[in-house]
């Protein structure tokens, strides 16, 4: 344990910064879907990936993360990524415990900064739609801002309704938009 402190520590705040970064995982916090103790269960989940590099002999390749990370992402949060967004969040893991091991801590402080700029900003729920944060986005919208009339809706919005699933029989599960801003 003679590198723990260094490196380790070094590597820890980044994955730390790194998973602050990640929407997938902002939303999933923010909206408790991991229940009451979510933040702490984003700091679980550093701390199982940090143990995953340290722990064994030969560090663990971008692919092994990203399946942790899917893992993690199901059985603690009940959410099932397939945006492709935990590919490059295991890449961007793989290649700060590369960086750290040579000293080069460019890459931690760039994503220390990133963090520490998105820390306080509430995420815009990106899952399934990419154009959630564009203005314009209301003319997709259109029939939640409907909803909002004295009497029921005579629209029935079966295709809001119905939930989509793949051939392994999993529900993909796309993030809510709100009327609220």
């Amino acid at each position: 344990m003679s590198h723990l402190p260094s490196h380790s520590l070094s590597f820890a705040k980044g994955v730390i910064a790194r998973l602050a970064l990640w929407p997938a995982l902002r939303i999933a916090v923010q909206n408790s879907w991991g229940g009451p103790d979510s933040s702490k269960k984003q700091t679980w989940m550093a701390s199982v990936i940090v143990d995953a590099f340290e722990e064994q002999p030969t560090p663990p390749d971008a692919e092994y993360i990203e399946e942790l990370l899917l893992q993690i992402m199901d059985d603690e949060f009940e959410t099932v990524i397939e945006d492709g967004s935990t590919e490059s969040v295991a890449r961007d893991i793989t290649t700060l415990w590369k960086d750290v091991q040579l000293g080069d801590l460019a890459g931690l402080h760039r994503l220390e900064q990133q963090a520490d700029a998105n820390a306080n900003r509430p995420v815009v729920s990106q899952l399934g739609h990419s154009e959630a944060m564009d203005t314009d986005s209301d003319e997709e919208e259109g029939d939640w801002e409907s909803d909002e009339e004295d009497g029921p809706s005579s629209d029935p919005a079966p295709d809001l309704q119905i939930p989509e699933v793949d051939e392994d029989g999993f529900t993909t599960v796309k993030g809510r938009h709100s009327k609220h801003r």
